[in-house]
């Protein structure tokens, strides 16, 4: 049985392109399309919105209410953290697991989720790319081997509307980097570049005397981000209740 997708945020670039994977991918069917209360997609069809058919019926783009939420088995939310956060209450109460890939999160809002795993599996990652926690586990390992004789900086580049800066991932390398090398996350110096259609890259540096050892991952289109997106989703509909990021999604070997 296909699994029912809610995908919160649906008329982003990365709603979306989730969507359009989503519909080509056998194993999903999409039932709910939620935008922002307002939003000038709201009562239009979805298959309008993005070009192409969605399915036997009009699929109507609707506000993200606990009625929307409640049509699927697993909710994509890529919106504001604020909708995040309101989304993650109806889905507690409606025991709906959730893939979060909103950034911009607080530490308070990234509490709420973490009460709220504790009645559905929700997965949360600043970047559902492969390649991406790849290289997480890759600048920890060179972090530690290269030791504090060597400066460590992030550098990360995004097209001129991303909204948040630093993006999740950078933010999340310096994190990791840091406890590789048993320090804070202010320890490592973040570097944002606005600019263009950048998708997104993410740069690592790690200097020392008479050498440099540079990591980068460039994203080059959103498909990769929607592929991760709706593994985590196949991933998640069968976990308990947890809180979750990509390193459990890629070490599950039935996916």
């Amino acid at each position: 049985m296909a699994i029912r997708l809610v995908i919160s945020g649906c008329c982003g670039k990365m709603g979306q392109a989730i969507a359009r994977r989503a519909l080509a991918d056998s194993a999903f069917s999409l039932v709910a399309a939620l935008e922002a209360p307002g939003h000038a997609a709201i009562g239009r069809d979805y298959g309008a919105v993005l070009g192409q058919p969605v399915g036997a019926a009009v699929l109507l783009v609707v506000a993200g209410t606990r009625q929307a939420l409640s049509r699927g088995d697993v909710i994509i939310e890529f919106t504001s953290p604020e909708a995040t956060v309101a989304h993650a209450q109806f889905a507690q109460e409606l025991r709906k697991p959730m893939v979060i890939g909103t950034t911009g999160l607080s530490d308070v809002q990234m509490e709420t989720l973490r009460l709220a795993a504790k009645a559905i599996p929700i997965v949360v990652s600043p970047n559902m790319s492969v390649g991406v926690n790849v290289l997480f586990e890759l600048a920890q390992l060179a972090a530690q081997r290269l030791g504090l004789s060597y400066d460590v900086e992030v550098v990360e580049s995004h097209h001129r509307h991303k909204k948040d800066s630093p993006s999740g991932t950078a933010k999340r390398l310096a994190e990791l980097l840091a406890s590789a090398r048993k320090g804070s996350s202010d320890s490592i110096p973040v570097h944002a570049i606005r600019a263009g259609d950048i998708v997104g890259d993410h740069t690592v540096v790690l200097a020392g005397p008479s050498e440099r050892l540079e990591l980068t991952h460039r994203a080059h289109s959103r498909e990769v981000f929607a592929e991760g997106a709706l593994r985590a989703a196949r991933f998640v509909v069968r976990q308990p209740p947890g809180l979750y990021d990509m390193s459990h999604v890629l070490n599950s070997p039935s996916l």
